[in-house]
């Protein structure tokens, strides 16, 4: 190869010419370029928008994911005639004209602190009032053919009060439309309603069909929602109990969801098992007669609040509430939650974990993040405590500088020489020496009291007069009042063997 290489005029690797030849245009071995095997679309222009009309902010793209923040005040903050959307103590609530009162998305789990800011425009979640139909969620007419498939008449269970003298007799009536999106007055008020109280044996009779029944309400996350009213009347409509099943937040809380089920509803809780609330609609009901009131069409979408974790809570400084959260790293939870549970028993368990630690932790792993963090603020309400972290999905809690212990100390025997308990009033020793304030008065209940005064009188138990005895003395007492005990009882048997 190498003497191949050598030979002049001969190369291997001949490199292209350096020049291109020129395009000659009037050439006749130029031809025209070739033409595209797909063809290219032709879309027609874009349509020109008229600048003149003005869009309606309803149907603009704002959604979960938009960035919308708009801060608010208290007071209307949006308003179509009549209707307004309201910001208060209650958060975000929708006036329209002729309801009982404002209505609310949920009402048993609207924070209690006023919020910042809204995430959406402001716009009442119900239909508008120049509907010609309003939407009622039921499928279209039946045809002629359907109609002549099913030509019973469907007879229903009359639901107005029964005639006098009417008695084991039961009335049917007719199907017949029914009126929406209006307001009826309520002629009746809720004690009229309501009835006489019932009495055991009846509420036993309503309770035991809905034990082992599946037809039943289920409050969840959300608490009682605005739909639910709706819903709870019509399980009115066949029956006079309706059975509520709570799951997961509200039921920290279940005092709080009861009271506003009786005030939303106008009903009676007359059983509560756990979770488990048996609603009953009065002796008076009338369906005919019910409140009705508009359904949401959408879930609006929940304000802004301030934040729940502050760098330097009330009490602490930020060093010491980084070194709290350090411990709590390491430190065990006193439970584990379940997803959809039911936290009846959680505010007291944590009241009795602050007894012996200053630091509580709990652990919500598998829960939603939305669902522990109301469940903080419910605690940090209730207990009353001071939340720390939200961290690896654990509630970290401060019992608080101004924690009282649940149990009260008891009074040393020198500070209460001559405690007198029946009258609950310290007398000191020497007479002559100033009444001084006793600080540490042990606090006792009414039904307390009177157990012991019975006590006393039926010489069942022994009042001492001093309190610092030495334990001989304490164990003379005791014999003493053992034997008089003893032999009264032993009198009464001769007495009765005689009778």
């Amino acid at each position: 190869m190498a003497i191949v290489a050598s030979l002049p005029g001969f190369n291997l690797f001949s490199s292209l010419p350096s020049n291109p030849p020129p395009n000659d245009p009037n050439s006749s071995t130029t031809s025209a370029s070739p033409s595209p095997p797909i063809p290219i679309p032709k879309y027609p222009p874009p349509l020109k928008k008229s600048q003149n009309a003005a869009p309606n902010p309803a149907l603009k793209t704002v959604h979960r994911r938009t960035k919308y923040y708009k801060p608010v005040r208290d007071g209307v903050i949006s308003s179509d005639g009549d209707r307004a959307v309201v910001i208060g103590e209650n958060g975000v609530s929708y006036l329209l004209p002729g309801a009982p009162f404002e209505f609310q998305y949920s009402y048993s789990e609207t924070p209690k602190v006023k919020p910042l800011a809204i995430r959406e425009p402001a716009f009442l979640p119900f239909a508008p009032p120049t509907m010609p139909r309003p939407w009622t969620g039921k499928a279209p007419l039946k045809s002629a053919k359907e109609k002549k498939l099913k030509r019973k008449v469907p007879l229903l269970d009359s639901f107005g009060p029964m005639a006098p003298g009417t008695s084991g007799v039961k009335e049917v009536v007719m199907a017949r439309p029914v009126e929406l999106g209006k307001y009826p007055k309520q002629e009746k008020t809720r004690e009229e309603i309501l009835g006489e109280p019932l009495k055991k044996w009846e509420i036993k009779m309503l309770i035991q069909p809905q034990l082992s029944d599946n037809r039943q309400v289920n409050l969840g996350r959300d608490g009682l929602t605005h739909n639910m009213l709706d819903l709870i009347h019509s399980h009115w409509k066949r029956r006079p109990v309706c059975k509520v099943k709570c799951k997961g937040v509200p039921t920290v809380d279940m005092d709080n969801v009861c009271r506003h089920i009786e005030e939303r509803t106008k009903g009676k809780i007359i059983h509560r098992v756990g979770g488990v609330v048996y609603l009953f609609r009065g002796r008076n009901y009338s369906y005919k007669d019910r409140p009705q009131y508009p359904l949401m069409l959408w879930k609006p979408a929940a304000p802004v609040y301030p934040k729940l974790i502050q760098e330097a809570p009330e009490g602490l400084t930020k060093d010491q509430a980084d070194e709290f959260r350090k411990k709590g790293k390491r430190l065990l939870p006193i439970c584990k939650l379940a997803k959809n549970g039911v936290y009846i028993t959680l505010v007291r368990d944590v009241r009795h974990a602050f007894e012996g630690s200053p630091l509580v932790k709990i652990d919500c792993r598998g829960m939603h993040a939305s669902d522990y963090k109301k469940l903080g603020a419910k605690l940090k309400e209730l207990v009353p405590c001071v939340l720390l972290s939200f961290d690896d999905e654990h509630i970290l809690m401060w019992r608080g500088p101004n924690w009282i212990s649940m149990h009260q100390a008891a009074p040393s025997p020198s500070d209460t020489a001559d405690f007198d308990i029946l009258s609950s009033t310290g007398r000191g020793k020497d007479y002559d020496e100033p009444c001084k304030p006793d600080t540490k008065t042990a606090m006792t209940s009414p039904k307390m009291m009177s157990l012991w005064k019975r006590s006393i009188d039926s010489n069942k138990a022994l009042l001492l007069d001093e309190l610092d005895l030495d334990p001989d003395a304490l164990l003379k007492k005791v014999e003493e009042f053992e034997g008089v005990f003893t032999g009264d009882r032993a009198l009464v048997s001769c007495i009765d063997r005689v009778k």
